[in-house]
């Protein structure tokens, strides 16, 4: 794997080293040792997917509050996403800021998010596919989101927002 930095601490865009022969090529998405040698944290519990039967869909932003924040493994299956994260952990040089990365069913790229940002996308294509994992099971009473939409943050989806869920749409401005 190909850890490369982003302008936010522990947060990586990862590439996924193919190793090519006739049939095609193997690579790892995932090894404990070599994420702890990056100084990331290697204990993710759950698997997820999401299915966005349409172009313009948009997930999130979502997180869990302590004791139930959770770091979280991206990667686009099919179709293409773009992927945004916001940082809101308050000692942090880019509190406040966010990233956004274009994921796809063909550059094998993931993004690893660390326990204290928002996370959503908006799928880019009909029949888009998110696989991610996590480090925490799923806490309905520490749940949190922020709005999409939230002008302190001013994030710039590529694409029209066409489908979103009614309780995305109620979260708050942060």
């Amino acid at each position: 794997m190909i850890f490369k930095k982003t302008g936010f601490e522990s947060v990586y865009i990862i590439e996924i080293e193919k190793n090519k022969d006739v049939r095609g090529f193997f690579g790892r998405t995932w090894c404990k040792n070599e994420f702890e040698a990056h100084g990331l944290n290697p204990g993710l519990l759950q698997s997820n997917i999401t299915f966005s039967k349409s172009r313009g869909t948009l997930r999130g932003l979502h997180y869990q509050e302590e004791p139930h924040a959770e770091v979280k493994l991206v990667r686009c299956l099919k179709g293409s996403a773009y992927d945004v994260i916001v940082d809101l952990r308050p000692q942090s040089l880019t509190y406040k800021h966010w990233l956004g990365t274009e994921l796809t069913e063909d550059d094998y790229k993931m993004i690893y998010v660390p326990e204290g940002f928002a996370h959503g996308y908006q799928s880019l294509e009909d029949n888009t596919e998110i696989f991610y994992q996590v480090s925490q099971s799923y806490s309905p009473g520490y749940e949190r989101g922020i709005r999409f939409n939230d002008p302190l943050f001013g994030i710039l989806w590529p694409d029209e927002i066409r489908i979103i869920s009614d309780k995305d749409l109620s979260w708050k401005n942060y």
